[in-house]
């Protein structure tokens, strides 16, 4: 094998009997015709000749462009959402995000996915692959996609000249920006709330709607995000991949093990109401009790004149007034429920199962605010003072 490289140029050649392979020597990529790689280099040296009439968007060549142009005529829309696709096979894998159809299995793990790309990248969570380094921080990621949009970090091509945060890509940053300026330009047309993006509008304008577009293929649950499906997935595979380290109780989600640590593990209490002064472990909790202040409640009925301050409110009236949704059903007392959450905790009762220790007692308990109720009597500290007589309490109730 000989090889012929040009100090000016980027690509070299490989001879030998049975092929030749012309390679970029700036990505390493391999193809099989020098012309391809003519169109590959143009990325490199950040060439965009070929313009979209209709939006401007620019392009690396006139394939890419012709391509797009099927965007503006919607020749590959989706019914569901009305989303545009450049190409048919991109509109059959995002229709199976409203079906909920996963044809991909992971023989390891049995887990599941819409396309066959995505279940190659995850194979490599389990043989623990990462082959593609970063040369300035030799951070290590499984796909050369992934090492790609971290380098723009490095590069300080998106750069924040607010705080110097660097983002991966262009949006990422234009919307970091928007948390300096504290800009909102989308507003809901229903109850006037402002978003920082547009998709953000999108997915807070469901809660008015009641449209929920993806929907679990094996029990045919519904989401309003696709984000909420993939995350639901994980209770049909078991997966609970966040540990606890001081209960070892497991979560489907890092948020929610943050909430388990700071309502059942920690006396914080960082949130506080600006009208009366209570004090609130989380930011969400806060938001419904400052409901109560403003009257506000944002959840109306698409059937009837009613609204409530909380989601969970509305799912119930659906439920008991318009017999819209799914009721959870006790297996053993018929007990109904309007989430799973509530007839999981009443399954324990049942079945005798207390998952919360107290550190102190040792004694077990149903639910966190139970462990959270009893905590207290461990400490000497008494918050609530009677407004009579003066005497001090450690609980309200």
């Amino acid at each position: 094998m000989k090889t012929e490289a040009d100090s000016n140029d980027i690509t070299e050649h490989f001879h030998d009997d049975k092929s030749r392979l012309d390679w970029c020597t700036v990505c390493d990529k391999q193809f099989a015709t020098k012309g391809n790689l003519n169109v590959h280099k143009q990325i490199h040296n950040g060439d965009k000749l070929y313009s979209c009439t209709q939006c401007e968007k620019p392009f690396f060549n006139q394939y890419y462009l012709t391509q797009h142009m099927n965007v503006h005529s919607s020749k590959y829309k989706c019914f569901e959402c009305g989303k545009c696709f450049t190409k048919n096979s991109q509109l059959i894998m995002h229709t199976r995000i409203h079906s909920g159809e996963k044809p991909y299995l992971c023989t390891v793990c049995h887990r599941w996915f819409t396309h066959k790309g995505a279940l190659n990248v995850h194979k490599q969570t389990h043989n623990g692959e990462k082959l593609y380094s970063c040369t300035q921080c030799e951070k290590r990621f499984t796909t050369q996609c992934s090492l790609k949009r971290h380098m723009n970090v490095h590069s300080s091509k998106y750069k924040c000249t607010e705080c110097g945060k660097c983002c991966q890509s262009n949006y990422d940053l234009t919307v970091h920006m928007l948390s300096h300026s504290g800009e909102k330009p989308f507003e809901c047309t229903v109850c006037s709330k402002r978003l920082t993006t547009s998709f953000e509008l999108v997915v807070h304008s469901r809660i008015h709607s009641g449209e929920k577009p993806y929907k679990c293929h094996l029990c045919g649950k519904v989401f309003s995000q696709s984000s909420n499906l993939n995350t639901h997935m994980r209770v049909h595979m078991g997966d609970k991949p966040y540990n606890c380290s001081l209960c070892d109780k497991s979560f489907t989600t890092s948020g929610n093990l943050q909430s388990h640590n700071r309502q059942v593990h920690s006396n914080r209490r960082p949130y506080d109401c600006r009208y009366c002064g209570k004090l609130f472990k989380c930011s969400t909790h806060l938001k419904l009790h400052v409901y109560i202040h403003t009257g506000t409640k944002p959840y109306s009925c698409r059937h009837c004149l009613d609204c409530f301050t909380q989601d969970v409110q509305l799912k119930i009236h659906l439920l008991k007034s318009h017999n819209e949704g799914t009721w959870f059903t006790c297996r053993i007392c018929h007990k109904k429920f309007s989430n799973s959450g509530h007839l999981k905790v009443h399954l324990r009762r049942h079945e005798g199962v207390k998952p919360y220790v107290c550190n102190e007692c040792q004694k077990c308990f149903y639910t966190a605010g139970a462990l959270r109720r009893h905590q207290p009597k461990h400490s000497e500290f008494k918050p609530f003072c009677c407004g009579s007589c003066g005497k001090y309490f450690r609980d309200k109730a």
